[in-house]
């Protein structure tokens, strides 16, 4: 053996490397020590809490969950009253979360990668005010962006009986925006179902369209036959249902409209601030992951008498999303977890349920505890979506 060896050293009597000096053996040993010293901490912090909770007599557990919870909640995906239980409460929280969160994903998504595009356009004037409007929003802070937004609603529209009406059946007023919807019918839910099989026959298009031009170098024209998709579905599923036509109109009646869909102040200000807030960032990171792809791809693309559409959807944005995609999967979760803000302004998110609830029943742990496991959720949901989407449009040298 070297005199310069330095690394594990054999028994000379079996040839085998001890226990000690094997790394891999070792780092299992310093890993299950921290495990132990971990373990240990956890136990003391929560002996320690319960014990403190008992001398105080302090009520602990989930129990609350089963008992009325006596407030009432805004706005509310699903039917909600005060005679429902805390269980309930805390599920119109998390659909509210969820709601604005999902809306204000796909909303930041298609408004950043329009910013992003149009940052990098040969036009002058379109390239600045991209550059403007990204400068402008990453430098407020969101819950500036949210206060100014909810002032505007309440303080810069006009009361209901002066409400703006740009087109029939739209109305815009500090008590929001009301707009006409369709009554309900058996055929909508239909319409949906359609839909859906629509998007999931548009996948399988896609999949066999990328196959035969792999095979045969010929383009099929995916986009315009999944719009005649999913429209001529509904449209067959609304024609088999009677084909209904009955729409519930806003009116003013009172100091207020009823009738139609109300979307309420306090969930346009949240969803208009997070998005163009977050937007903001999105548009940089499309930007940037466009400008890494090597400018002879753009030109070699051109040379073969590809459009300027069918080069960004073809060549650049595959070579792009690898380098997008990591960064936009942590806006995205910039923006769900700044939807805890809506606080701020009353709408009604799980944060501010659960806070309610803290109030009434003074588990803040219990309730703090569901918060954070609650967001953990969505946190983990999201990561795991994108890189899954993240693995499936990887570029594979072959």
């Amino acid at each position: 053996m070297s005199k310069d060896y330095t690394g594990p050293k054999p028994d000379p009597r079996t040839d085998k490397i001890a226990f000690w000096y094997d790394p891999k053996k070792r780092s299992i040993l310093f890993q299950l020590g921290v495990l132990a010293m971990v373990g240990l901490l956890g136990y003391y912090l929560v002996s320690n809490t319960m014990a403190n909770l008992e001398r105080q007599a302090i009520a602990t557990g989930f129990g609350f969950l089963d008992r009325e919870a006596s407030f009432e909640i805004g706005e509310s995906v699903i039917p909600y009253s005060a005679a429902n239980k805390y269980a309930r409460a805390l599920l119109v929280g998390v659909l509210n979360t969820l709601l604005v969160s999902f809306i204000g994903v796909i909303l930041t998504v298609i408004l950043g990668a329009i910013i992003g595009i149009l940052r990098l356009s040969s036009n002058w004037l379109v390239s600045k005010l991209a550059a403007v409007y990204i400068e402008v929003f990453q430098d407020i802070p969101v819950l500036l962006q949210l206060f100014f937004w909810y002032a505007f609603f309440y303080e810069v529209l006009p009361s209901p009986r002066q409400a703006i009406n740009p087109l029939n059946g739209v109305f815009v007023s500090n008590r929001g925006l009301v707009l006409a919807v369709p009554e309900s019918h058996p055929a909508h839910f239909y319409m949906l179902i359609s839909f859906l099989a629509g998007c999931l026959v548009v996948y399988f298009l896609r999949r066999w369209a990328r196959r035969r031009q792999a095979r045969t170098g010929q383009p099929f024209p995916v986009f315009r036959a999944a719009i005649g998709i999913l429209l001529a579905l509904p449209l067959l599923a609304w024609l088999a249902g009677g084909a209904p036509t009955a729409m519930s109109v806003p009116e003013l009646r009172g100091f207020n409209f009823q009738g139609g869909q109300n979307v309420s102040p306090e969930f346009s200000a949240l969803l208009l601030g997070l998005v163009l807030y977050t937007a903001a960032f999105v548009a940089e990171v499309v930007r940037a992951g466009i400008q890494s792809v090597n400018k002879g791809q753009t030109e070699a693309a051109m040379s073969i008498g590809l459009k300027s559409a069918q080069v960004l959807n073809l060549v650049i944005l595959p070579q792009a999303l690898r380098v997008i995609i990591p960064p936009l999967t942590s806006q995205m979760l910039n923006l769900t977890k700044n939807s805890s803000l809506a606080v701020a302004i009353g709408y009604p998110d799980f944060v501010s349920v659960a806070g309610t609830a803290i109030n009434q029943t003074g588990q803040a742990i219990e309730g703090v505890a569901m918060i954070m496991i609650v967001y953990l959720g969505f946190s983990l949901s999201t990561s795991a979506f994108m890189n899954w989407y993240n693995k499936k449009v990887a570029l594979v040298e072959r």
